[in-house]
């Protein structure tokens, strides 16, 4: 296993928990957001989750997502950690975490300086901090747009709680983006894709040679 612990995003099938797995994934998630080409069911989720071995995190990606939804998911799909990716306020990340009882991992978009602040005032609710590209405007998904952002902004900072720099990621690029940020936790969704949603069994494997 990769000193860099890889979230693989967006699986959708049988075959890409195989890769996950073989790649030594730390974390998989499962998208719950209608817009996006990864959106699952909560069936479908489910049977993806009871595939994945002990030891690998099982994270719901959710936007803006209300307490009916969230009771389902958690009610339907075995997780380990609920990830919240739209403009949810810190009370919402603290009244979620509370809730459900699972550790909460809270998505910050960052485009510019101004956009650092809000990591902070997450790193105090959240179990955990997503580190993402800002969404231009006018996008549909507030992540998995296949964007960067510039890590020179974040490189050598540090928040209360682990984060996970995502954002434009691809195996032809991680390795630099751990080096210049010093992340030890990175995640990657469009990046590790043959088309929007299908995930590259070869690319997945390449992603986790480039952090070995």
């Amino acid at each position: 296993m990769t000193g860099t612990a890889i979230k693989f995003c967006g699986l959708t099938q049988a075959a890409d928990i195989d890769a996950a797995v073989a790649a030594d994934a730390r974390y998989v998630g499962f998208v719950f957001f209608p817009a996006s080409p990864r959106n699952i069911t909560r069936e479908v989720a489910r049977d993806l989750a009871l595939m994945v071995p002990p030891g690998v995190m099982k994270v719901a990606l959710t936007v803006n997502a209300d307490d009916a939804l969230l009771d389902d998911i958690v009610a339907d799909v075995p997780l380990d950690m609920l990830q919240l990716h739209g403009t949810e306020a810190a009370e919402r990340v603290a009244e979620v975490r509370a809730r459900y009882g699972l550790p909460v991992m809270k998505a910050v978009g960052v485009a510019t300086a101004d956009d650092l602040p809000a990591l902070d005032t997450y790193g105090r609710v959240a179990n955990q901090l997503l580190v993402d590209a800002k969404p231009p405007p006018g996008a549909d998904l507030p992540g998995g747009n296949g964007l960067a952002f510039d890590w020179r902004l974040i490189a050598g900072r540090r928040w209360p709680v682990p984060w996970m720099l995502a954002g434009g990621l691809t195996p032809e690029n991680v390795a630099q983006a751990v080096a210049m940020t010093g992340a030890r936790q990175v995640d990657v969704s469009s990046g590790v894709e043959r088309a929007p949603g299908v995930k590259d069994a070869r690319r997945m494997a390449d992603f986790a040679a480039a952090l070995a």
